[in-house]
C-alpha cells in the first residue's frame, strides 16, 4: 500500500486573474498553479500571499462576475475533471465559500478542446460561454433584471445550455464590441483552422431565447446572414483581441503581421511586423493600449492609432524588454504588469517610457525535465542512519526551458522572517551580545567587530536600535575577538591584544590580561568561569573569571610544528577544553585545571587529511550526551557523541555543508537544548528532532556571521550580517522547501550527478534566433556540485540533440572500475535520408583537470531516448528496441560499445529501470515490460527475454523499482500506479502479468522518478522509496506503508473526506481517482494522499473527534501519528 504527499507544491502559473476579491476596498490577484489558488494583495511594490487554497482539480480556467446583492467580486473556477463553480471570500472569517458549482459537464461523445478550455463573457454582461469540447459551446445566462425566474440573482450564472458549431479546432475566440450593446445581438468571434488546415476567421451571433412560462431556454450561436469573413487569414494566426470604442472590430496577431478585421465593412487590414515572432499572451492596459508576449520572452506595448475621425488608422509596436516565457498576463494597476510563466520564474514589472524594470520575482521550478538526489549527510559514519530527513538532502532539478533554463537546489529547510534592516555595514568579523541592563536576563546591547575596529550597537525597550559613541571602557579601536556578560555585572571583551574584564554597575575597569612577548591572541573561547586563550599560534592560557581579577588558571606551550587552529569549550562539560591544530588534522581532549592531554583525535576521511577551524560542544538531542561539532576547511562538519564520564568519542558522522569551513553559533531553545547556526555558502541550522540531528537549509544565503538577540523588543531574535548589511530576524519553528536557482540559459533536459567525481553531468539545448530563423544547439556540460560553477563543455554535432545522461562505473583498461558519463543523442529527423544514422552514445571520462573526454562512441540506427546500466553493461531505449552493449578494449587504452543483445519494443521505449538482471522498460503506449538478460553461454549470444508484462493500455513517462518486483510508474495522463510482480505465482499467466496494487490520480505528469534507499525505524509508519518530479514543478515523496498502518490510514483517509471538503464541493474520491483514455474509476486503490491526511492537524477539535470516531484510536495517537508523517518533508 503506497503514500504520497508533496514536499514541493506546483509552482508553474498558467492562469491569473485580477479582481475585487479578498475585501470590498481593494483589487487582489488570483494566480492559479495546478490545484492550488494564490491570493495576493497587490501593492505599489508588488504582490504580497494572503491566501492560499487546494482545490480538488487542475485549473484550466478563471473568470470573474459580480453578483448584485454581493460586495466583491465572485471567481469563476473551471478544473480538468469538468468541475466548474463560483466562489466567493468572507474577509471577516478568512474562508472561501463556494456559490454555486456544475459538476460534470463532460459531452460523452465530444472530443476535448485540443487548443486549450476557454471562458469568455460578453461585454454586456449578459452571457458566458465556455469551450470545452471542439464542436460546443456552453452559453450560461447571468441573471439581469427583468428574469422572473426568483432563484436566478442578477449577475449570477444559470445553468448551462451546449450548442453546438462546425468549426472544432478553435485557435482563439472572443467577443465582439457592438456599436448598440443593448439592442445588437452579442457576436462570437472563432479563430480557427479548417479540414484543409487553412486558418479562417468566423463570427458567430449568439441566439437566446427563453420562455418563462415552461421554464424552458434555448441558445444558439447562428453564422452571419452574409456569411462573413471567410478569406484565408496567415497561416501563423493565433490570437484575437477585441477593440472597443471608438474602434470596435478585433485585431488579429500572427507570427509575420498583425491585421485588423472591421466588423462593420467585413474586410481584413493586414499589416507586416518588422520581424516575425510568435505571440503567445496579451492583456489590455485601456482601450487603445495592449502588453503582448512573445514565445521568446519578450515583451511588447501595442497601441492602436486613431485618426481625426476617432476611426482606426493603424498600431505601433514597441519592445519594452525580456522576461520569463509568460503563459498569461495580468494588467495591476500604475503600470504594473504581472507576468505569470510556465517555464520560467513569474514576475512582476513596471512598465517605464519606452522599456520597463522587474520588480518582484516568483520563483518557479516548473517543468522539472528531470533531477538528481544529492545526500548531503553520512559520507561516513560509524553509527547507522535510521531515517530519512528532506532537510539532509538535497534536491537538483534541471527546470525551465531555453532562456528560462536553469538548475534549482530544491532542499526541506527552515525559514527566516526579515524583521528588518538593522544598519548598511560592510566587513564584519564576528558579533556578540551583552546583557548590561539592570534584569541582565535579557540582551539588550550588541558588539559589532570589524577588521580594525568594534561598534557597539543598543536595543531599547520599545525597539529603537540607537550606536553608542562608547561601552564602559571598552576598547572600540581593535578587533574584538570575543565578548560576553560573565555572572556578576560584568563584562568581558577579548581583542587581539588583551582580555579586558569590566564591571558594568560602576561602570569601571576591573582588570586585564596580555599575551607575554606582545604576542597577539588568535583564538578565543569562555564560559562563565573560564577564558581558553590561544595566543602566538603555540600557546594556550586558561583564565579565571570567577573574582575580580583574571588569574592564569593553567598555561601550556606546542612546539612550532604544533599550531593552534581554534578552541572549544562549555559549561555542560566544565571540566575539558578542546583544542584543534593545523597540522595532521588533530584535535585534542584536555583537562581544563591542568592543560593535560586527555586524548588525541584525527580528523581524516579516506586519508585524506582535513583542517578543522571551528570547534562547538553543545547539547542538541534530547536525553542523549553533548555533540562535538568540527568544522573543517573543505566544508564538511564533522560530529561526534562525548561521553561525559571518561570523555571518549563516539558515533562520528559527516556532513559536506560546502567548500568553506562553517562557523557555529549556538542559538539557545529555552529548553536547556540549543540549535546551531552553520555559516558557509549553504548556511544550515542544525537541531534535534526525535533522538537525531538534522540538518536543514536556511534562507540566509549570503550570511556571513550570526548571533542571537533575544531582546525586549525583538524576542527570540537573531542578527545576521551578510557582506553588505546588518539585519534582524526571527527563524521559523517549521521547515519548508527552499529554493536556490542557477541560470543555466538553455533547457537542462538531463542531470546526472556523481558523488565521486563531485560534478553534475547536464544535457542542455540551447535555442537562439538569429534574422527570425530559429537556431537549435545541444552540448554535454560538466558543473561543480557545491558552486554549479561550469568546469567544461562538450558541443554536440548540428542537428543533433542530447536525450539522456547518467554516470556509471565502467572498466579502465586496467581491470579497475571508473567513473563515466555515458550520454545518448537523437539527431533531427531527415525526410530525405530515412536510413541515415539517427541518434549517438557517447562516453566520457573527467580529467584530473576537470575536463571531459570522449573515449568512445557508437552510431545508433534509432534516437537513443534513454540510458542505463546492467551488470556492467549499458542498455540503451532507441526508438523501436531495448538494445545492450558491452564496454570492451582493443587495446588498454582504445574501448569501444559491441552490440550484445536486443528486444523490439510494442512502440517506443521511455523509461528504464534496472534491478540485478531485470530491466523495466516503460512504453510509450504499452505501460511496462520486465526483461531479463541472460549472458551467453557454451557460445550462445547474451539475450533479452520478456519475462512480464502490463497488459493494459498506458501512455508511460518514467519507472522505477520501488521494492522487490515493485515497480512505481507515471504516465502522461497524471496518474501513478503501483505494479508487482508475481514471481510464485500459480501459473505461467500469473508470473508474466505485472498486476496493479495501487493507483491514484496524481493530476500532473510525471517527468522523472528517482529511487531512494532509506533504513526505516521500528515503529515507522511509511517507509520513503521515491521521489516523483513533475512538468508542474512539483516534488512529491512516494513511501510505502508498513502493514501494521495500512488500514488505520486508509480508513482516517476515508473519514477525513467525508469531514474535509474542497471548494466547489468535489468529492475527493472522484478527484483522486485514477483517469485514463480508457477507463476511469471511482476512487484511487491502495493509494493514501499525504496532503489530505496533514489536514487533520488543522481540523478544530470536534471535528477531529469526529474524524477519529470509530477507527479504534484515540485523538493523541493519530495526531501524534500525522506529526511524524508531517516531519518528512
Amino acid at each position: 500500500m503506497s503514500y504520497l504527499v508533496p514536499i514541493q507544491r506546483p509552482s508553474s502559473v498558467r492562469h491569473a486573474l485580477k479582481l475585487n476579491f479578498l475585501s470590498p476596498w481593494g483589487d487582489c490577484l488570483v494566480a492559479a498553479k495546478s490545484n492550488r489558488l494564490e491570493f495576493y494583495d497587490v501593492t505599489s511594490e508588488g504582490l504580497i500571499l494572503r491566501h492560499t487554497k487546494t482545490l480538488y482539480g487542475k485549473v484550466t480556467m478563471l473568470h470573474k462576475l459580480r453578483p448584485a446583492s454581493a460586495q466583491t467580486d465572485h471567481l469563476f473556477v473551471g478544473t480538468d475533471r469538468y468541475m466548474y463553480f463560483t466562489l466567493s471570500f468572507d474577509w471577516t472569517t478568512n474562508q472561501l465559500h463556494t456559490e454555486k458549482s456544475y459538476q460534470d459537464m463532460a459531452e460523452k461523445a465530444a472530443r476535448e478542446s485540443q487548443t486549450g478550455d476557454r471562458c469568455h463573457i460578453d461585454p454586456t454582461g449578459r452571457y458566458m460561454t465556455l469551450e470545452i469540447h471542439e464542436g460546443v459551446v456552453n452559453i450560461m445566462p447571468i441573471g439581469r433584471p427583468g428574469r422572473k425566474k426568483s432563484d436566478v440573482e442578477v449577475g449570477a450564472l444559470c445553468d448551462p445550455i451546449p450548442t453546438r458549431i462546425a468549426e472544432l479546432s478553435v485557435r482563439s475566440s472572443t467577443f465582439l464590441h457592438r456599436r448598440r450593446p443593448e439592442k445588437d445581438k452579442p457576436r462570437l468571434a472563432l479563430l480557427y483552422e479548417d479540414s484543409q488546415n487553412k486558418v479562417r476567421l468566423k463570427i458567430r451571433e449568439l441566439d437566446y431565447n427563453s420562455t418563462f412560462k415552461n421554464e424552458s431556454e434555448s441558445a444558439e450561436l447562428n453564422e452571419l446572414e452574409d456569411g462573413g469573413y471567410n478569406r484565408e487569414l496567415e497561416l501563423g494566426a493565433s490570437h484575437l483581441i477585441p477593440l472597443a470604442a471608438p474602434c470596435y472590430g478585433l485585431l488579429i496577431l500572427g507570427e509575420s503581421s498583425i491585421s485588423y478585421y472591421n466588423d462593420l465593412e467585413n474586410h481584413v487590414e493586414q499589416t507586416p511586423l518588422e520581424e516575425a515572432t510568435i505571440f503567445v499572451a496579451w492583456e489590455q492596459i485601456d482601450d487603445q493600449r495592449f502588453v503582448l508576449a512573445d514565445e521568446y520572452g519578450r515583451l511588447y506595448l501595442l497601441m492602436v492609432k486613431l485618426s481625426n475621425r476617432a476611426e482606426f488608422e493603424g498600431w505601433q509596436l514597441d519592445q519594452l524588454g525580456e522576461t520569463s516565457r509568460a503563459s498569461t498576463l495580468v494588467y495591476l494597476d500604475a503600470g504594473l504588469v504581472f507576468v505569470g510563466s510556465h517555464q520560467g520564474d513569474s514576475q512582476v514589472i513596471k512598465i517605464t517610457p519606452q522599456s520597463m524594470e522587474i520588480i518582484q520575482t516568483f520563483p518557479n521550478i516548473a517543468p522539472i525535465l528531470d533531477f538528481a538526489v544529492m545526500d548531503m549527510g553520512s559520507r561516513s559514519s560509524d553509527a547507522p542512519v535510521n531515517e530519512y530527513s528532506s532537510g539532509q538532502a538535497r534536491i537538483v532539478t534541471g527546470s525551465g526551458a531555453y532562456k528560462d533554463g536553469s538548475l534549482r537546489s530544491v532542499r526541506s529547510g527552515v525559514g527566516l522572517d526579515i524583521l528588518g534592516t538593522i544598519a548598511e555595514m560592510a566587513h564584519i568579523t564576528g558579533m556578540f551580545d551583552l546583557k548590561i541592563g539592570p534584569d541582565g536576563h535579557l540582551a539588550d546591547t550588541l558588539i559589532v567587530s570589524f577588521i580594525n575596529h568594534t561598534r557597539v550597537l543598543h536595543f531599547d525597550e520599545v525597539g529603537e536600535i540607537e550606536e553608542l559613541p562608547k561601552l564602559n571602557v571598552m576598547s572600540l579601536d581593535e578587533s574584538t575577538l570575543f565578548a560576553s556578560s560573565p555572572p556578576g555585572n560584568r563584562a568581558l571583551q577579548v581583542t587581539p591584544s588583551n582580555v579586558r574584564l569590566m564591571d558594568l554597575k560602576t561602570d569601571t575597569f576591573l582588570s586585564d590580561w596580555q599575551p607575554a612577548d606582545d604576542q597577539s591572541i588568535t583564538a578565543v573561547t569562555a564560559t562563565d568561569d573560564f577564558v581558553l586563550v590561544a595566543s602566538g599560534g603555540t600557546n594556550l592560557t586558561v583564565l579565571s573569571l570567577k573574582g575580580a581579577t583574571l588569574p592564569v588558571q593553567a598555561q601550556r606551550s606546542f612546539d612550532a610544528s604544533s599550531q593552534i587552529a581554534c578552541v572549544a569549550m562549555s559549561s555542560i562539560l566544565p571540566n575539558i577544553c578542546i583544542v584543534g591544530f593545523w597540522q595532521n588534522a588533530a584535535f585534542l581532549i584536555m583537562d581544563l585545571q591542568s592543560l593535560e592531554t586527555i586524548s588525541t583525535n584525527r580528523v581524516e576521511e579516506d586519508n585524506v587529511a582535513a583542517v578543522p577551524r571551528s570547534l562547538l560542544i553543545a547539547n542538541v538531542v534530547h536525553d542523549q550526551s553533548p555533540t562535538l561539532f568540527v568544522g573543517m576547511a573543505d566544508g564538511t562538519v564533522v560530529t561526534y557523541s562525548i561521553d561525559p564520564e571518561n570523555y571518549s568519542l563516539s558515533s562520528r558522522k559527516s556532513m559536506i555543508l560546502g567548500t568553506q569551513e562553517a562557523q557555529f553559533k549556538a542559538l539557545p531553545r529555552g529548553d536547556g537544548l540549543v540549535n546551531v547556526f552553520a555559516t558557509c555558502e549553504h548556511p544550515s541550522l542544525i537541531y534535534g528532532s526525535e533522538g537525531r540531528i538534522v540538518y536543514s537549509a536556511v534562507t540566509a544565503e549570503k550570511a556571513t556571521c550570526v548571533c542571537p538577540m533575544d531582546t525586549i523588543a525583538f524576542p527570540d531574535s537573531i542578527v545576521i550580517a551578510s557582506a553588505d548589511d546588518l539585519k534582524l530576524a526571527r527563524v521559523d519553528e517549521e521547515r519548508t522547501t527552499h529554493v536556490q536557482s542557477l541560470p543555466i540559459h538553455e533547457t537542462v533536459r538531463r542531470v546526472a550527478y556523481s558523488p565521486d567525481l563531485k560534478a553534475f553531468g547536464l544535457g542542455t539545448i540551447k535555442r537562439t534566433l538569429r534574422d527570425s530563423i530559429e537556431e537549435v544547439e545541444s552540448h554535454f556540460k560538466l558543473t561543480d556540485e557545491v558552486l554549479f560553477q561550469e568546469l567544461d563543455t562538450y558541443p554536440l554535432n548540428q542537428d543533433e540533440l542530447v536525450e539522456a545522461v547518467i554516470r556509471a562505473k565502467l572498466d579502465d583498461g586496467s581491470g579497475e572500475l571508473a567513473e563515466r558519463f555515458i550520454v545518448g543523442t537523437a539527431y533531427l529527423e531527415d525526410e530525405d535520408n530515412a536510413e541515415k544514422v539517427k541518434g549517438r552514445i557517447l562516453v566520457f571520462e573527467v580529467t584530473a583537470e576537470r575536463k571531459i573526454k570522449v573515449v568512445s562512441e557508437i552510431a545508433t540506427k534509432g534516437a537513443c531516448r534513454c540510458l542505463a546500466t546492467c551488470q556492467g553493461n549499458i542498455v540503451a531505449a532507441l526508438t523501436k528496441t531495448v538494445v545492450l552493449y558491452s564496454f570492451e578494449y582493443e587495446t588498454s587504452s582504445k574501448p569501444f560499445l559491441a552490440k550484445k543483445a536486443s528486444y523490439r519494443t510494442a512502440t517506443a521505449p521511455i523509461d528504464l529501470a534496472i534491478t540485478d538482471d531485470i530491466i523495466a522498460v516503460t512504453d510509450l503506449m504499452k505501460s511496462v515490460t520486465l526483461l531479463q538478460y541472460g549472458k551467453g553461454e557454451r557460445g550462445l549470444p547474451d539475450s533479452l527475454v520478456e519475462v512480464a508484462r502490463h497488459f493494459d493500455t498506458l501512455w508511460g513517462t518514467t519507472i522505477a523499482n520501488v521494492d522487490e518486483n515493485t515497480y512505481l510508474e507515471g504516465d502522461a495522463e497524471g496518474n501513478l500506479i503501483v505494479l508487482n510482480r508475481e514471481v510464485t505465482g500459480f501459473s505461467e499467466d500469473d508470473r508474466r502479468r505485472l498486476r496493479v496494487t495501487s493507483e491514484i490520480l496524481l493530476g500532473e505528469m510525471p517527468n522523472r522518478i528517482r529511487r531512494i534507499d532509506v533504513q526505516p525505524t521500528p515503529n515507522a509508519v511509511v517507509i520513503p522509496r521515491a521521489f516523483i518530479a513533475t512538468t508542474e514543478g512539483s516534488i512529491y515523496l512516494f513511501a510505502l506503508i508498513t502493514p501494521g498502518k495500512q488500514d488505520l490510514l486508509m480508513r482516517l483517509q476515508a473519514s477525513l473526506a467525508e469531514h474535509v471538503k474542497s471548494p466547489g464541493n468535489v468529492p475527493f474520491m472522484k478527484f483522486r481517482a485514477f483517469r485514463s483514455l480508457t477507463r476511469r474509476a471511482e476512487e484511487p486503490m491502495r493509494f493514501v494522499d499525504g496532503e489530505l491526511i496533514e489536514k487533520f492537524l488543522d481540523c478544530k477539535n470536534e471535528v477531529q473527534e469526529s474524524i477519529v470516531d470509530g477507527l479504534g484510536v484515540g485523538i493523541e495517537e493519530v495526531r501524534g501519528m500525522v506529526e511524524n508523517l508531517k516531519r518528512l518533508h
